[in-house]
């Protein structure tokens, strides 16, 4: 009997140890949580500055303020605008080119429909 009640008081203070080791683990890590969060708060409201930032920098009038003023950039002019010519028909072909690599496309996503229509049945 002698045995049984040293066993069970050997179990007893185990378990209290390792309810205080539980305990303190539960409240470190609620801590470690808690820190967390008001980082993530903090990044949060650092990265919607930062968004607000880079929509002002973007901004129309500030870009072309800074092509102004620091790369010293001007309106085009009609007088100072040179316009370079294709070659004849090499508009066309390039449109052709461009058509035929885009049907096999169409065809994939339209099915059959897209190929009768072409073909010029209903």
């Amino acid at each position: 009997m002698v045995r049984l009640n040293l066993v069970l008081l050997l179990l007893v203070v185990g378990s209290a140890l390792a309810l205080v080791r539980v305990q303190y683990e539960s409240r470190r890590l609620y801590s470690e949580l808690d820190r967390e969060v008001v980082q993530a708060r903090q990044l949060e409201t650092e990265s919607e500055t930062l968004q607000v930032a880079v929509r002002a920098q973007a901004a129309a009038a500030r870009v072309e303020q800074f092509a102004r003023t620091e790369l010293k950039m001007t309106p085009a002019m009609p007088a100072t605008t040179r316009y370079v010519r294709e070659p004849a028909g090499r508009s066309a072909r390039l449109a052709e080119q461009q058509r035929q690599a885009l049907l096999p496309q169409a065809q994939q996503h339209e099915g059959a429909p897209a190929a009768a229509a072409q073909e010029g049945r209903p």
